[in-house]
Formats: structure tokens, C-alpha cells, sequence
């Protein structure tokens, strides 16, 4: 994962009133309350103006994943990876998010290179939930 790096202090601040370290806290707790859409917003303009923050850009794919803007999620999600190409996490993420867009084919070669970063011999199955009906 990404680690946090503090903001630039000479970074454009966004149309807020609050410093852009105040505005990625509170993404994050409206991320953790699963306020995905509401958390993208906040953290749009956070990247915007601090574009080489990867745990930020990383943070606002996620919510655009979980909000199921899945376009979004992968344009971000590719510029994480232009920026660190280690980045094992959005190598997954970016797999998960072409296959939510049913694109298996596109998915295959980031799960493979995200399993091999982490030392599996294969990518993992993808975690489906069934609930029963009296559930």
C-alpha cells in the first residue's frame, strides 16, 4: 500500500475551506462510513491539487470503485501505476475493476502481475457472497 505522504505545503488548496490534509481526514471517514460518492467528491479536488499524492488518488479510486464508477475508478487507478509501478494494490484493484466492467480478458494480466507481487502462484478467486433467501 501506498504510504501516506504529507501534503505539499505550496499545493493550490481546492474551493474549501478546510487545508487539504482536513478535507483527505474527512474522505476518509465518509470512505469508512461507506459514503463511497460522497467521499469521491471530497477527495477529487484533494488530487487535483495535489496530484502526486498516491494514497489520496488511490483513496478516491476506491470510492469511485465502490460507487460503481467504474471508468472513473480505472483512470485513476492507471495513473497510480504510471506514477509507481510497484504498487501491488492497484494492480489488484484495476484487475477487480475491469472485471466488474466484464472484461476478463483486459482483468487477467494485472491479477496475474498482482499474485506474483504478493508471492501467489495464481490470482485469487474472486470472493462471491450468496445470501439465502430467509437470510
Amino acid at each position: 500500500m501506498t504510504a501516506f505522504r504529507p501534503f505539499s505545503p505550496t499545493a493550490e488548496l481546492p474551493d474549501t475551506p478546510y487545508p487539504l490534509a482536513e478535507e483527505y481526514t474527512r474522505a476518509q471517514l465518509f470512505f469508512e462510513a461507506r459514503d463511497y460518492t460522497e467521499a469521491a467528491r471530497i477527495l477529487a479536488p484533494v488530487v487535483e491539487a495535489e496530484p502526486g499524492h498516491l494514497a489520496a488518488r488511490l483513496l478516491l479510486a476506491r470510492s469511485y470503485y465502490h460507487s460503481a464508477q467504474l471508468k472513473r475508478a480505472e483512470a485513476e487507478l492507471r495513473r497510480v501505476l504510471e506514477r509507481d509501478p510497484a504498487e501491488t494494490y492497484a494492480y489488484l484493484m484495476l484487475g477487480r475493476t475491469l472485471e466488474r466492467q466484464n472484461r476478463p480478458a483486459d482483468a487477467a494480466p494485472y491479477l496475474r502481475l498482482a499474485a506474483a507481487m504478493n508471492g501467489e502462484a495464481e490470482p485469487a478467486p474472486r470472493r462471491v457472497v450468496h445470501r439465502r433467501a430467509d437470510d
